[in-house]
């Protein structure tokens, strides 16, 4: 064992330009957030370190080299070049690689190591949707793949191309909200806008779109800061707040996408009995159809004064799970942020913030015992009355199960940093600790199951750690995510979090719950949806691309690609092999 006081040399400055580090940093180039002593302590804990295994470090700071030269041929970018102009065309090996990566942990951290997997020909930035259409026509003319980059937080390797092509990148240009409609509450938005961008115009909306209130669109999810509004659309994301204004499947009331058979625009009524929607078929569709280009959304009051805050303590899982579904069926209303730790997650905090002696004790007299307590916070958003009535409705159902309260200083932490935290995670990386998330939906009836089983894989192979919450509900159900970490190679990790997904869908689950399948969760994916429904959706795919040039990323119809030969690819997570 090395010095008690020993501290590893954290990477705590920004990458160095040009680097492999700067392709994958998420957040900022200057955000940089480094573990506490705590977190760092705990890592080593769960799995089984010391101090000597933080004494080797890989940054990732070398400057890209040896990087393949693009194959595309130079008439086509000249052609390119004549639509968008040469200032949006970048073919350098830079750019080339930068837009062929997400932040999946795994290209990730063997990025960082100078390990390349297959890459774009080059990076066009559309300036508008004439140019998005003008784009596609040459592509399905030569039989070009086309891959389509929004806002870059894939998670399931959603913009690794499968063949050369051409990367449209979105948030460049076609960024920009267009319209708040203060009488439908409704917004149209560019596909390419990213979450700060349109929450900022919503919540200054009087000033900005001459409105009397202020708006939001309450979709929060971690990679808010880093994702585009068509990527959470087109890959069903699911914000933090979700629980009580939707997830973007229930958002979006139109959709604007040029197909290769040409342009498809839905209408923006909120129903119409005029048969099956197609609206419905694009959502979650993650680009096999075509490269979306406009949404209309819908928008509620910005309230923020009016937000409660709570959180409360089980004395075990069961009874957590009882008092939330039983909170979710009430009819009373929901509440936003809803978020439920299981023993493992809530042990893990308690040990990264340890309470003070006499509160510990406390706790632990009235009955609340380290590995059974579970932690449930969130938040109720809306108008003052209703707020009020909601988290007091909350506090009497909790209370029948035997529910603490904690108070909102949990819900309220965790709301300052929840763009942050994830950071941690690029730090460790150096040191080959790699961590990560899997998740499902669930069913009231097959929850505990589920949870069961996955963990119980999980907590059988050393030097791994797997831990658990609940945070996106519905009345009929809910979500499990897996939060793990792994110390060694990437291959390592991917055959552990390959397991746990399989674990998972075994169980009754679903291989996503709301990450979309890019190429990473294809396996599961005809398995999970039944080959019928899989014929549907390739007969889809055939009418709006007969030619396969837009990429799809569901991997489970690589048969059905390798016949037809071609390709286009997705946004915020998209490119799978179709």
């Amino acid at each position: 064992m090395t010095d008690k006081k020993f501290t590893p040399n954290w990477t705590n400055t920004p990458p160095v330009p040009g680097s492999y580090r700067s392709i994958v940093k998420e957040g900022r180039q200057d955000q940089v957030k480094v573990p506490s002593w705590q977190y760092y302590e705990q890592i080593k804990r769960d799995l089984k370190l010391d101090d000597n295994y933080f004494t080797n470090k890989q940054d990732g700071n070398q400057l890209l080299n040896d990087i393949p030269k693009s194959n595309l041929d130079t008439k086509i970018i000249e052609e390119i070049i004549s639509i968008v102009g040469a200032e949006n065309v970048q073919c350098d090996d830079y750019n080339r690689v930068k837009y062929s990566y997400g932040k999946l942990a795994e290209e990730m951290v063997a990025l960082k190591r100078g390990v390349l997997h297959e890459i774009t020909g080059a990076a066009v930035h559309p300036r508008d949707k004439h140019d998005v259409h003008k784009i596609v026509k040459l592509c399905d003319e030569k039989k070009i793949p086309i891959y389509v980059y929004g806002g870059g937080s894939s998670c399931n390797m959603g913009f690794k191309p499968e063949k050369e092509g051409v990367t449209l990148v979105l948030n460049t240009h076609m960024n920009k909200v267009i319209e708040v409609n203060e009488l439908n509450h409704t917004c149209r938005v560019q596909a390419g806008c990213m979450g700060p961008q349109l929450e900022d115009a919503l919540n200054n909306a009087p000033e900005k779109f001459h409105t009397v209130h202020r708006f939001t669109n309450g979709h929060f999810p971690q990679s808010f800061e880093l994702s585009s509004v068509g990527g959470w659309v087109l890959t069903l994301g699911s914000g933090q707040a979700s629980t009580y204004y939707g997830e973007p499947y229930n958002l979006v009331l139109r959709m604007e996408m040029v197909t290769p058979a040409g342009i498809i625009s839905t209408h923006d009524y909120t129903s119409t009995a005029t048969g099956p929607r197609i609206l419905d078929m694009l959502k979650g569709s993650e680009g096999v159809f075509g490269v979306l280009t406009e949404l209309t959304i819908k928008v509620f009051r910005y309230m923020p004064e009016n937000r409660q805050y709570f959180g409360y303590m089980f004395k075990d899982w069961e009874s957590a799970v009882s008092a939330v579904r039983e909170v979710c069926q009430g009819q009373f209303g929901l509440p936003a942020v809803f978020r439920l730790s299981d023993a493992h997650e809530t042990d893990h905090g308690f040990q990264m913030y340890p309470q003070p002696p006499i509160v510990e004790k406390l706790i632990d007299m009235l009955g609340y015992k380290p590995k059974q307590r579970c932690v449930l916070m969130g938040t109720v958003e809306g108008e003052k009355d209703f707020t009020k009535m909601v988290k007091s409705k909350i506090s009497k159902i909790v209370g029948k199960h035997g529910a603490l309260s904690i108070g909102g200083s949990f819900a309220r932490n965790w709301e300052t940093d929840r763009y942050e935290t994830f950071l941690v995670g690029e730090a460790i990386s150096d040191y080959d600790v790699i961590m990560d998330t899997v998740e499902t939906p669930v069913k009231w009836d097959n929850i505990h199951h589920i949870h069961d089983a996955v963990l119980a894989y999980a907590h059988t192979v050393p030097g791994t750690l797997c831990i658990s919450h609940m945070s996106h509900f519905y009345p009929y159900g809910s979500n499990l995510y897996f939060i793990f970490g792994i110390k060694g190679s990437v291959e390592d990790y991917v055959k552990y979090r390959t397991a746990l997904v399989d674990a998972m869908v075994k169980a009754g689950g679903s291989p996503s719950h709301h990450h979309g399948v890019g190429r990473l969760m294809h396996q599961w994916i005809e398995g999970f949806l039944g080959k019928n429904e899989m014929d549907v959706l390739r007969t889809l795919k055939n009418h709006f691309d007969p030619n396969n040039i837009a990429r799809s990323r569901f991997a489970a119809w690589i048969e059905f690609a390798r016949r037809t030969q071609t390709v286009i690819g997705y946004e915020n997570r998209f490119a799978l092999k179709l």
